[in-house]
């Protein structure tokens, strides 16, 4: 996952003013920017899985490290620069409401890599730790 003498990767084309790309209707600012920046945190696991997408897309590590479980957080994130987060689609939740201390989040996030288009699917579980909702692992 990590590349030691890699050069930074370069962040993606988003602003404070710019559509959020984890879909919701709403500038990056005004939406999962105030979460990576520390102003807001998610309320339930499927916004943190907005946030952690948004995070994806605009290369931020620190928020990603930050919402990760302690027992599965990798050291490092790699972001690899040809890949582009395009559209993130929720195909379902499981709890992870307030009321809830787990629950799961399905999704298809799409990217390109080199103008080809891909797909990722996965069910993310979550979990909160200290009362802040954290990305676990996918369910198997």
């Amino acid at each position: 996952m990590s590349r030691k003498n890699s050069p930074r990767p370069r962040p993606a084309a988003v602003t404070e003013t710019s559509p959020c790309p984890c879909g919701l209707e709403a500038t990056y600012g005004d939406c999962c920017g105030g979460l990576h920046r520390g102003t807001r945190t998610a309320s339930t696991a499927e916004r943190l899985m907005r946030s952690r997408y948004s995070a994806f897309a605009v290369h931020d590590a620190a928020y990603l490290l930050r919402t990760w479980h302690p027992s599965t957080r990798p050291e490092e994130i790699d972001f690899d620069p040809r890949l582009r987060w395009t559209r993130l689609e929720i195909l379902g939740a499981t709890d992870g409401t307030p009321f809830h201390a787990e629950g799961t989040v399905e999704f298809r996030a799409h990217y390109t890599v080199r103008g080809e288009a891909g797909s990722q699917h996965e069910n993310s579980r979550f979990a909160r730790v200290d009362g802040a909702w954290v990305y676990v692992d996918a369910v198997e």
